[in-house]
C-alpha cells in the first residue's frame, strides 16, 4: 500500500530548502576550498538551520492527515 502525498509548492519548497541546507553544510564542512575559518563557520551555520528545520518537514510530510489529505490540526 502506498500512500500519497499532497503538498502544495511551498510546502514542497521548503522541504527541499531543509535538505540542500542541511547537504550544503555537510559539504563545506568536507570541502577545503575555502579558507578553514570561514568554512567551518559558515559549514556549522548551515548543518545546524538544515537539521532544526528537519523536524518540522518531517511533521509536515509524515504528520497526521485529515480525510482530504490536509494537515490535521493539533487539538
Amino acid at each position: 500500500m502506498r500512500r500519497q502525498l499532497n503538498l502544495s509548492f511551498p510546502e514542497f519548497a521548503f522541504v527541499v530548502a531543509t535538505r540542500a541546507a542541511l547537504g550544503a553544510g555537510i559539504g563545506l564542512l568536507a570541502s577545503a576550498r575555502v579558507c578553514r575559518k570561514t568554512r567551518k563557520r559558515i559549514g556549522a551555520t548551515l548543518l545546524t538551520v538544515g537539521a532544526v528545520t528537519t523536524l518540522p518537514a518531517l511533521w509536515l510530510v509524515f504528520g497526521p492527515k485529515d480525510d482530504e489529505g490536509e494537515l490535521a490540526a493539533a487539538v
